[in-house]
C-alpha cells in the first residue's frame, strides 16, 4: 500500500501496531467493522482514522480536536467516508460530551479507543504556531487558537515562582529557578513576543556544560511552556478515565505518549484499571470486586529501529493498551 499520509505531511507512529491491537474490538460484532465504534481522541491529520476507515468499511470513526487547522485537513482527508466520520472540534477530556452530541452514551457505548498525545508534525512544522524553537515565531503554543492564555502571556503576567514551577514541573528544567529570574528581569525592560527572544534567554541562562548535553537547552522550556498553555496533563488526568468509561465490554483503548510526565499518567491510570478491588488480605476474589480492564501490552512498548529510522518521532514513543473484561460498577 502507498503511504497515505505523505501529502499531508505526516507519518503516523506505530500505525501497524494499533491496527492489530484495536481491530479485534474493531471488528468483534462483524469482520468489517459494521456495528462498531471507534473514537480518535486525537485525530491531528487524521493519518490514523484513514486507515482504519480504509480497512473496515462498516466502522463508524468518531474524531476529536481541539486544533480547527488539524480538524480542516481532516475533514478534506475523509471526505469520502464522511457518511461514517464525525469530527469534532473539542479536547480530548470532552468524550463524554462528544459522544452525547454523536447520540451515544458517554458510558460502554464504544469498541475502541486512540490517544496520540502531546504535539503534532503538523504543529511543529508550521512555525507561526510558535511550537517549535528552531525558528523565530509568535510565542503563541495553542493548538486551540480561540483558547487563552498564550505563552507570551505566561511568560509576561506569571511571577517568578509560578514560572519557575511550570519550568520544573512540566519540562523538568534543572535550571527551573534561574531562567524563571531571567525572564523576569528580561520582561520588565522588553515584554516577550517572540521565540527567539525566548531561546536567547535559555543559551545565556543554562551554563554552557550543561548546553552541551541534553539535546537543545530550549526543547525542556518549551515542552513545559506548551503543556501549561494547552493544560494537557489535567486534560490527560480527565480524559483517560472518560476513555474507559465509554469503553464497552471488549473493548479496547489504546495510547502513545511521547515524553515521560505523560507516560506516568498514562501508567498510573491504567495500574488502576487493572487491579483487584478485593481487600488484599482475602485469600479469594469478591464477586463485583474483579479487575475491569487487563494489560494488552508488557509494559509500554517502544518503535523499532526501522520505524525510528522511517520516522524519527517515533523514537520517544512509548505505547500501552487495555482491554475492558467486566462491567463498570458506577
Amino acid at each position: 500500500m502507498a503511504d497515505i499520509s505523505e501529502d499531508f505531511g505526516h507519518v503516523p507512529v506505530l500505525l501497524e501496531r494499533c491496527v492489530e491491537l484495536l481491530s479485534p474490538a474493531l471488528t468483534r460484532h462483524h469482520a468489517d467493522g459494521s456495528g462498531a465504534v471507534l473514537v480518535d481522541a486525537t485525530l491531528g491529520a487524521a493519518g490514523h482514522a484513514e486507515r482504519f476507515l480504509i480497512e473496515l468499511p462498516g466502522l463508524r470513526l468518531i474524531g476529536l480536536d481541539r486544533d480547527p487547522s488539524a480538524l480542516a485537513i481532516a475533514r478534506t482527508r475523509l471526505a469520502r467516508f464522511a457518511d461514517r466520520a464525525t469530527l469534532v472540534h473539542t479536547r480530548y477530556d470532552g468524550i463524554p460530551a462528544a459522544l452525547n452530541e454523536c447520540g451515544l452514551a458517554a458510558t460502554e457505548s464504544v469498541d475502541g479507543v486512540l490517544f496520540d498525545l502531546g504535539v503534532s508534525s503538523m504543529q511543529l512544522d508550521r512555525p507561526e504556531r510558535g511550537f517549535a524553537y528552531a525558528q523565530d515565531a509568535p510565542l503563541d503554543m495553542r493548538m486551540d487558537p480561540q483558547s487563552a492564555p498564550t505563552a507570551a502571556d505566561i511568560l509576561n503576567t506569571y511571577d517568578e515562582a509560578a514560572l519557575a514551577d511550570i519550568l520544573h514541573r512540566f519540562g523538568e528544567e534543572r535550571f527551573a529557578r534561574r531562567i524563571a529570574a531571567r525572564i523576569v528581569r528580561q520582561r520588565a525592560r522588553t515584554p516577550f513576543t517572540s521565540t527567539a527572544q525566548l531561546v536567547a534567554l535559555l543559551y545565556e541562562a543554562i551554563p554552557a556544560p550543561a548546553r552541551r548535553t541534553g539535546g537543545h537547552p530550549a526543547k525542556r522550556t518549551f515542552q513545559a511552556l506548551r503543556i501549561a498553555v494547552n493544560d494537557e496533563l489535567e486534560s490527560l488526568r480527565r480524559a483517560l478515565p472518560a476513555a474507559l468509561d465509554a469503553l464497552a465490554v471488549s473493548g479496547r483503548v489504546v495510547v502513545l505518549a511521547y515524553q515521560s510526565l505523560e507516560d506516568r499518567i498514562v501508567k498510573r491510570v491504567f495500574a488502576d484499571a487493572v487491579a483487584s478491588r478485593t481487600p488484599v488480605d482475602l485469600p479469594f476474589e469478591l464477586p463485583g470486586h474483579e479487575p475491569r480492564f487487563r494489560s494488552l501490552t508488557h509494559g509500554a512498548e517502544r518503535a523499532d529501529a526501522a520505524e525510528v529510522e522511517r520516522n524519527p518521532r517515533s523514537a520517544a514513543v512509548r505505547l500501552r493498551a487495555l482491554q475492558r473484561i467486566g462491567k463498570g460498577d458506577s
